[in-house]
């Protein structure tokens, strides 16, 4: 895994410390924050980058172009007796 920049650190932070699943644009609204020319494309390439190395899961839902949601690897681990 190469260097991580701001967007994926910053990415990365929010979803491990949180307790629910975010979509996209609850991501980039926190993101943005901090970070100004933020863009969609970028933020979702960093999260399917974050997903590849399986530091944070995610998953397509809903009709139509739908959204995405993504949450730390280890969220609900608790549930199912450590089993993924």
């Amino acid at each position: 895994m190469g260097s991580r920049d701001a967007i994926t650190e910053l990415a990365l932070k929010i979803i491990g410390e949180s307790n629910d699943v975010l979509e996209t644009k609850e991501l980039q609204d926190k993101i943005e924050i901090s970070i100004k020319d933020l863009t969609r494309t970028k933020l979702f390439s960093r999260l399917n980058m974050l997903r590849g190395d399986g530091l944070i899961k995610g998953k397509f839902v809903g009709p139509g172009k739908g959204v995405w949601i993504w949450w730390r690897a280890s969220a609900f681990l608790e549930n199912n007796g450590g089993k993924k």
